[in-house]
């Protein structure tokens, strides 16, 4: 088993997917920005469009690494240097679950966000009819990504980091 580069004996894209999580939030705090703040619409649609098209790659990325390379999660935590017990393992499974349920629903929000906007708003954006549903959806995109980092980077602690 490899070592990822954060430091513990996870893989390469389990690493970097982590490290993708951190970033996505300011990321995204910084999109919200331009357009709350500054009013650059444009620049808002491309950083939004640039995040989505990463997130898909990463993480499509991450799933073959995962699923295919290496067979699943269980034998990726399984090489930790120091064993889980059983009710560790059970645990570091119950937070995958939870994390599932925001990491699986934010690329369909976020596809909806991006599909929706990008039919329904004028190009270059301006604020129109849609902007209303827009701000719904964008800010629910906002809160499941952001509960997914959360999940996702708290399910790494204490699948690696935490010693038994």
């Amino acid at each position: 088993m490899e070592h990822g580069f954060l430091g513990y004996r996870s893989t390469f894209m389990l690493d970097f997917v982590v490290s993708a999580l951190v970033l996505i939030v300011p990321l995204l705090l910084f999109s919200l920005y331009t357009v709350k703040i500054k009013r650059n619409y444009s620049l808002h649609k491309k950083l939004q469009i640039l995040l989505g098209a990463v997130l898909l790659v990463a993480v499509t990325a991450f799933e073959v690494d995962v699923q295919l390379m290496h067979g699943g999660w269980q034998n990726i935590v399984k090489q930790r240097t120091t064993p889980l017990t059983p009710e560790q393992f059970h645990y570091v499974r119950n937070v995958l679950y939870v994390h599932l349920i925001f990491a699986v629903s934010t690329p369909f929000f976020w596809a909806a966000t991006l599909f929706l906007a990008l039919k329904r708003i004028p190009d270059p954006p301006v604020p129109c009819a849609h902007s209303s549903l827009h701000k719904k959806l964008g800010w629910i995109s906002t809160i499941d990504i952001t509960l997914t980092s959360i999940t996702g980077l708290y399910w790494y602690y204490v699948a690696f980091m935490v010693s038994s």
